[in-house]
């Protein structure tokens, strides 16, 4: 258990969005501890700020049950995992969006759609009164296109190159994301004196934080 044995404990999810995290806090004056271990999954010492480092649909969870004080995870995944968190700050880095995306000569009516977004596409679905069967996939979705698994995907798309050299056509964009603040709604009771001055900082800061390309 980790409960208890620091100060603070951050989420941040491995991959792109970690650097931008990272920077985003220590630029809002958090003391976080280094990165001496590439492989530890958590980082710090006891008293301190910890890191812990997990996949990025994981993020919202762990800060959603209180293992994790705070996090930084995209909007997409935030969208999907319908988790109870405050998300106080936008840092707008990690741009990127979820589209509906099809093969040129795909015409028909859309029955299926393969995703690795299942909860987000149907609400969209649901939204919208459409029906369509939903295909729940891990990864390379644009196969599911491309193969006639299904009639259309819905997936992140940043700058569309990979659509491109697929053959594949962005229908329409469904949501923009941007790598977001979150904070458990007990911790931001708990540690009030520690978090609101670190959200004030973040969102003093986040025009300034450069794009993620």
């Amino acid at each position: 258990m980790i409960r208890g044995r620091f100060t603070l404990v951050v989420a941040l999810p491995k991959g792109r969005n970690f650097a931008d995290g990272y920077n985003a806090l220590a630029g809002a004056g958090l003391a976080l501890p280094t990165l001496e271990n590439e492989r530890a999954l958590l980082h710090g010492q006891e008293g301190g700020v910890a890191i812990l480092e997990l996949r990025n649909h994981d993020v919202p969870t762990y800060v959603d049950l209180g293992i994790a004080d705070v996090g930084v995870v995209g909007n997409d995944v935030l969208l999907e995992s319908g988790r109870d968190v405050y998300e106080p700050v936008d840092l707008g880095t990690g741009a990127c969006r979820l589209s509906l995306i099809r093969h040129p000569q795909a015409t028909g009516p859309i029955r299926r759609i393969a995703t690795k977004y299942p909860r987000f596409t149907a609400q969209v679905l649901r939204e919208r009164g459409l029906a369509a069967d939903i295909i729940e996939l891990a990864g390379n979705v644009e196969l599911a296109a491309l193969t006639g698994l299904a009639d259309a995907v819905v997936d992140v798309v940043q700058t569309g190159a990979t659509l491109r050299a697929a053959g594949l056509v962005e229908l329409e964009v469904l949501a923009h994301s941007t790598a977001r603040f979150i904070v458990n709604r007990q911790s931001l009771k708990l540690k009030r004196d520690l978090l609101r001055p670190l959200i004030e900082r973040l969102r003093a800061n986040a025009h300034t934080l450069p794009a993620s390309t």
